[in-house]
């Protein structure tokens, strides 16, 4: 059970998975992403209501979200972005969010690539 009481994996259904890589749509209310994971390292890719991929999320040890790229709003020009933390983006500096890292960009064009071109195919 989470925190607020929620049973995990009752939030969120499967979409897709590449690797250690989820593709997950929120079960009801708005799209956001998952703060815990019971998998360690994971990284979830949460899609909106289009089924377009809007955050991948990261996760710590102790499995808690600690980085979310964001995808789909800017945030002060910066498309995409990346905020630190569990609570979104208590650990970003006085921008209160962060250009994407080379390696960060790697995973954003390794996500669109893996989840359009297995749209593809269905």
């Amino acid at each position: 059970m989470s925190k607020s009481g929620k049973k995990y994996g009752s939030e969120y259904t499967t979409v897709y998975q590449s690797g250690n890589i989820k593709f997950v749509k929120p079960n009801a209310g708005s799209t956001t992403a998952p703060m815990e994971t019971m998998t360690k390292n994971r990284v979830y890719v949460t899609l909106d209501y289009k089924n377009e991929p809007k955050f991948i999320s990261y996760y710590d040890k102790e499995n808690k979200r600690n980085k979310q790229i964001d995808l789909d709003v800017p945030h002060k020009g910066m498309l995409p972005h990346t905020h630190h933390g569990y609570n979104h983006n208590e650990n970003d500096g006085s921008k209160g969010a962060a250009n994407l890292t080379p390696k960060e960009k790697r995973m954003v064009e390794y996500i669109r690539k893996s989840w359009y071109n297995t749209r593809g195919k269905s």
